[in-house]
């Protein structure tokens, strides 16, 4: 049988169509998207940028280069509900408004969001003013990461770092050993706890870490995906992830 003439009445109803804009050396982003979103109504399409090692601002600038020509590569042609672009110290080193720009460049009328917008968007919500801060980060990115919190007016009351260089040495950390010493950082005076780095295995282990401090835990791909599929209409609680997505 030929048919001859497709009845448009006849196409699927479609999901939000999601772009994630992963780094190339990221060993952890797209499971804790599939984690979160697999049962969602929301399709999820993943392109990866060129991150070079090891960290340095300079590195994660080089990206700024590559974001326009990355983003049209997601689905051609195509409109995209939401971009998410999955670097935390990538964002601040290359400057929000300037990732958000060659995105939307390349895929206009798309929301954009990355992992500090999320975090500050999230900050807003819970009425979160002082966080403890854990990365695992060098020295030099942990300093650009310190200085966005104060320009954004968020005070930083203790911080922690690995002092790592490469994101395959952070998926490798053990998420235990993360537990252990986040929870033993000072959070007495802090609103909550932000663990930053889209690259570090901690999105499982957020809920057993806010029982251990009394206090919201929040983290790079949490916030990011918390900000995405709110973004596309899906306003459900979603329970095991910290209290960030059950709001």
């Amino acid at each position: 049988m030929v048919i001859k003439h497709y009845d448009a009445k006849f196409k699927k109803e479609l999901n939000p169509k999601v772009g994630l804009i992963a780094l190339s050396t990221d060993q952890t982003i797209e499971n804790d998207f599939q984690n979160i979103c697999n049962n969602l109504p929301v399709d999820i399409f993943i392109n990866r940028i060129h991150n070079k090692n090891p960290l340095t601002k300079e590195n994660l600038l080089k990206m700024g280069e590559d974001l326009s020509s990355v983003t049209k590569k997601i689905l051609p042609d195509e409109k995209l509900n939401t971009i998410a672009y999955g670097c935390t110290s990538g964002t601040i080193a290359i400057g929000e408004d300037s990732v958000k720009e060659k995105i939307l460049s390349a895929k206009p009328g798309s929301y954009v969001t990355t992992p500090v917008t999320s975090a500050i968007k999230a900050f807003k919500l819970m009425n979160i003013k002082k966080i403890a801060l854990f990365t695992p980060y060098p020295d030099a990115v942990n300093k650009t990461i310190l200085e966005y919190f104060i320009k954004k007016n968020i005070e930083v009351s203790s911080f922690a770092s690995l002092n790592l260089n490469l994101d395959s040495e952070f998926a490798n950390v053990d998420p235990n050993y993360i537990l252990e010493i986040s929870s033993k950082l000072e959070t007495k005076n802090a609103d909550a706890l932000f663990i930053s780095c889209t690259a570090l295995p901690v999105l499982n282990i957020l809920d057993k870490l806010e029982q251990m401090i009394k206090k919201p835990v929040l983290s790079s791909n949490q916030t990011l995906i918390w900000d995405t599929i709110r973004s596309i209409g899906y306003k459900s609680p979603i329970k095991g992830y910290g209290k960030l997505l059950e709001n």
